[in-house]
């Protein structure tokens, strides 16, 4: 049997590259299940090097922090999207990499993984690629309204300026360096979901349920997740559409997909994150399967076994701000106790040791019995925190 399809034991070393919280959270995972770690990751204080077992602390493309990393593991995943492609493909020589370098790549590229949805069939916005000066003048008065991105490096809201008018858009693309960019039309959102799916090497293919978001300066606020939180054919098509695309990549590891519904109930993908996501991250109490053991699963050719959700669930993210509600620049510890005497509260913090507006430093996933519940209790976390209700 080759080493691809050989599974991967516990008592062996999975390495992850890149040390922030998706890395410490599959850190835990994989150590809980018996594996031993590395990460790396050049930062000395990086939340996933702290509880890992190895920490190689070089630049994602030094050869000699890859070689020691492929010295080390029997198999490596990636918990940040933009690793780039080729330190992947070089450790693909000698290890199992997932996911692989070739899909990693057009998830970094905004003008590529457009593209793989039309492939696909997959529905998305209306959209124009602008690299060169002929590109910006030959769009279709169509898409504007729209947002022009940036094809590369852009997310939580980053890179992206909303433009009105001919005048505006080309105003934006010198603001954006004249970058290759996607300008897509803007429509009229009702809200945003996502699907999480679960790829093996040989194909099998599983997924949490599908998440409701709310976004707030283009960074996830709040997740939920329970009987009803979408219409049934809604849920259905996004699954039908993440798995297309998975499939598409012929992708082994965990694949977010994040879509737009329209108010007219029509779905269109938005983008796609190759790795775990915050949309997932109630997993951790609410399913008996979290999105970081599929990862864990995934990478060592375990099975890969349909994650059942137990508890109805809220996801709110900790953003650095909640440290700052008394004003000033002197951080403050938020009131964890009043919100752990809440039932079914679950904190979860990164181990990040500076607060920071915009940071994420945290979530906290909240269970209940019911919908209703849950909501009831999300909402008296959120007043405690400084969260505007939702």
């Amino acid at each position: 049997m080759s080493k691809d399809t050989d599974v991967i034991l516990p008592g062996a070393t999975l390495g992850v590259l890149g040390g922030g919280q998706l890395g410490r959270m599959f850190v835990h995972a994989a150590q809980a299940m018996g594996y031993f770690t590395a990460v790396l990751d050049q930062d000395a204080t990086s939340p996933a090097g702290l509880v890992s077992h190895h920490h190689i602390r070089t630049g994602y493309e030094d050869p000699q922090g890859l070689a020691e990393l492929a010295r080390l593991c029997a198999a490596v995943t990636t918990e940040f999207e933009n690793v780039p492609a080729g330190a992947l493909n070089q450790l693909a020589t000698s290890l199992p990499v997932s996911p692989a370098g070739s899909a990693v790549a057009i998830a970094q590229d905004r003008a590529a993984e457009k593209a793989h949805f039309v492939k696909c069939g997959v529905p998305c916005a209306p959209y124009a690629v602008i690299a060169t000066p002929e590109q910006l003048a030959a769009v279709n008065d169509a898409l504007l309204p729209g947002i022009l991105k940036t094809a590369r490096m852009g997310y939580d809201g980053k890179g992206q300026v909303r433009v009105k008018t001919r005048a505006e858009l080309a105003a934006a693309w010198e603001q954006l360096g004249r970058v290759a960019c996607v300008l897509e039309k803007m429509l009229p959102l009702a809200h945003e979901c996502s699907v999480i799916v679960a790829r093996g090497r040989n194909g099998d293919i599983v997924n949490l349920p599908v998440q409701r978001n709310l976004h707030r300066e283009g960074i996830l606020a709040v997740t939920e997740v329970y009987a009803g939180n979408l219409p049934a054919a809604q849920a259905e098509q996004a699954l039908a559409a993440a798995k297309s695309v998975a499939d598409g990549l012929d992708y082994v590891g965990v694949l977010c997909v994040e879509f737009f519904v329209l108010q007219d109930g029509k779905l269109v993908v938005n983008e796609i994150a190759p790795r775990p996501h915050n949309s997932g991250h109630y997993s951790q109490n609410a399913c008996d399967v979290s999105q970081f053991e599929l990862q864990v699963r995934c990478m060592t050719g375990l099975p890969l076994t349909q994650p059942r959700q137990h508890s109805p669930s809220i996801m709110l993210n900790l953003l650095g701000d909640l440290w700052f509600r008394q004003g000033g620049d002197t951080p403050a510890t938020p009131a964890w106790d009043k919100v752990l005497q809440l039932p079914g509260c679950h904190l979860h913090l990164y181990g990040k040791a500076d607060a920071k507006r915009g940071r994420k430093m945290g979530h906290l996933n909240i269970t209940a019995a019911t919908p209703e519940a849950v909501r009831a209790t999300a909402l008296k976390a959120a007043e405690i925190l400084g969260i505007a209700p939702f």
